[in-house]
């Protein structure tokens, strides 16, 4: 369920992002107006939040599954919540700079929108502290202290016993750690470029340098599917 939750925040990036910020750089401009950038500038950020809570969500579930043995059957309720806890989590965050706190506009070479990093306002300071503590720092620290104790039970484990079910377990857990760094390498560049934008010197980030991030953050939707497909025997099999 959450695999699914990823891979359909991503697709939905592809459908009504990406296909406006392709149309900008082929005419060199932004083509939808003001209204068309704050769409845009929205559903990226709500997509993507999206996708990050839901592998921090999901790192908790491996560490769960393999370190707490439970015979009961699969319960869809939890996996169901947890997807609709990352959505409205999402546009909690999302939604307040469509209503003033901050607000969506261009960004680098003017051929995509995100929150306006450059604005010199208090307002605008306080929204990305809080997007940055609540929407990536403290993810990142779930993640981390997960696949720190995870790594430490999978050690203990390994050497009582190396069942298939062990070994299968294994391989998921490598797969859904190659997921998440993939998706950090895309967005770490993507938000060191936009705090430095923000709090750094005025033109620190010329519109050039601003370019190579953006399409690495975008890049992200590329590399999930090609890790589940490549690294997850099931998805694999029915893809073939």
């Amino acid at each position: 369920m959450l695999l699914l939750n990823i891979s359909v925040s991503d697709m939905l990036v592809c459908l009504f992002g990406t296909t406006l910020s392709f149309a900008a750089s082929v005419r060199g401009r932004w083509l939808v107006g003001r209204h068309g950038c704050m769409w845009y500038g929205f559903v990226n950020s709500c997509f993507g939040i999206v996708s990050l809570i839901s592998l921090a969500i999901l790192s908790y579930d491996r560490y769960s599954t393999l370190t707490v043995y439970n015979k009961r059957a699969p319960d869809y309720s939890k996996p169901l919540l947890a997807v609709g806890g990352s959505w409205l989590y999402s546009l909690f965050w999302t939604v307040p700079p469509l209503l003033g706190w901050s607000s969506y506009g261009l960004e680098g070479a003017g051929t995509s929108c995100s929150v306006t990093w450059t604005a010199d306002t208090a307002q605008s300071h306080s929204y990305i502290i809080c997007l940055f503590v609540f929407c990536l720092g403290i993810p990142v620290l779930v993640m981390v202290y997960c696949y720190s104790r995870l790594m430490c039970a999978v050690k203990q484990v390994g050497r009582i016993r190396k069942t298939a079910a062990r070994r299968r377990e294994y391989h998921i857990l490598f797969m859904v750690i190659t997921t998440v760094v993939c998706y950090l390498l895309c967005w770490m560049p993507y938000g060191v470029i936009a705090m430095m934008a923000t709090f750094g010197r005025p033109g620190i980030i010329t519109p050039i340098a601003s370019v190579v991030p953006s399409i690495l953050a975008k890049s992200s939707t590329v590399f999930n599917p090609l890790i589940y497909i490549l690294m997850n025997k099931q998805v694999r099999q029915q893809f073939y």
